[in-house]
């Protein structure tokens, strides 16, 4: 009988503390994730690797990760926030300045590349010298002439606020506030921005129809353009020298990451997704419309710079009404529910520095 009442009684002790634990919220709220699923879109690969299995995507991991990502108080002056140069209305790229502005009016040495289709990417940044998601927003968050803070005084100032104490219980199950957890947040952010929804995408699903220039600048493209900008991507993640000479910052690109003169001025091939809006392009900003894209490559040539890609051996042959075609087809990538998302966009007014 008394081996009964003991059972008993360790069993109502062992449930008590599980029902405690469940009601417990800290002040902060109770752990109640939502799952999100990640979904590929239709017709598109398969992600090289899984950026979520080890990162379980949550909608309260992703709100915690896009109050991050528009928070100006990360950066050393209170001013840069990670959207300074990640500008929604750009294709999360930096829109008409060659060069993103950074903390006390400083300058980038490079164009901010746009934000998207992030779980497609083994490597990141122009030059490909981070390799996972999660690891990415530590060299602009430290960058002296980009958001110039320091590890220690972001995570003082997150733990310092009650409403992130609130986010980050509410995303991980307790207000404890780690660089591991503020970096997993913000890949549920920034791996979540998907954009997919363009008239090119609506018309491969059988949605929508080309106009008769679209169509006969999507023929222009898969001859002179595709073999880098593979659909449905429009980039085939590969580091390339397509002949920009290189820049006042002496910027070697991949050959400052790997050592090898080989990858001497070879930069991340972009995907042209919103390229109607992420202008100016190249990896400098040097570029500030499509048709003078276009030029670029009907003038070079691989007598010109040394290492020059083989895929532009001979220079792009187009009529001014072909090279017209192109720049319409180009726009049908052009994606606007991404660009004016009210999901990835800010909750409120955000100061673009410009």
């Amino acid at each position: 009988m008394k081996i009964k009442v003991l059972i008993s009684f360790f069993l109502f002790i062992a449930a008590a503390l599980v029902f405690i634990s469940a009601t417990n919220d800290d002040g902060y709220g109770p752990y109640a994730p939502t799952p999100l699923k990640f979904v590929i879109p239709t017709g598109w690969p398969k992600p090289p690797t899984d950026i979520f299995a080890k990162n379980k995507l949550t909608e309260e991991g992703f709100q915690l990760g896009k109050k991050l990502f528009y928070d100006p108080r990360l950066s050393s002056d209170k001013e840069i926030s990670c959207a300074s140069c990640h500008q929604p209305f750009a294709g999360f790229a930096t829109f008409d300045h060659d060069l993103s502005h950074g903390v006390l009016n400083t300058f980038t040495t490079r164009n901010a590349p746009a934000l998207m289709n992030l779980a497609w990417m083994t490597a990141y940044h122009w030059d490909g010298g981070i390799n996972h998601i999660e690891v990415q927003p530590l060299s602009p968050l430290t960058a002296p002439n980009e958001m110039g803070s320091a590890l220690d005084t972001v995570l003082l100032f997150l733990k310092a606020d009650t409403s992130y104490k609130r986010l980050f219980k509410k995303a991980f199950g307790d207000a404890n506030i780690t660089s591991q957890r503020m970096l997993k947040a913000l890949a549920q952010f920034t791996g979540s921005l998907i954009t997919a929804n363009s008239k090119y995408d609506r018309v491969m699903n059988g949605r929508d129809s080309f106009s008769r220039f679209e169509a006969n600048g999507y023929k222009h493209f898969k001859v002179h353009c595709a073999s880098c900008h593979k659909e449905p991507l429009f980039t085939d993640n590969s580091f390339r020298n397509n002949g920009r000479p290189i820049n006042r910052f002496k910027d070697n690109g991949r050959m400052m990451i790997t050592g090898l003169a080989g990858d001497s001025l070879k930069f991340k091939v972009p995907s042209l997704r919103n390229v109607q809006y992420s202008y100016p392009y190249m990896h400098d900003g040097s570029i500030f419309s499509v048709p003078q894209v276009v030029d670029h490559y009907m003038k070079v040539t691989a007598a010109q710079p040394k290492g020059l890609d083989s895929n532009l051996g001979s220079p792009i042959k187009l009529t001014p009404l072909q090279k017209n075609e192109l720049s319409y087809f180009l726009y049908t990538l052009t994606d606007t529910s991404f660009t004016k998302s009210k999901r990835f966009g800010p909750d409120g007014p955000v100061f673009f520095k410009h």
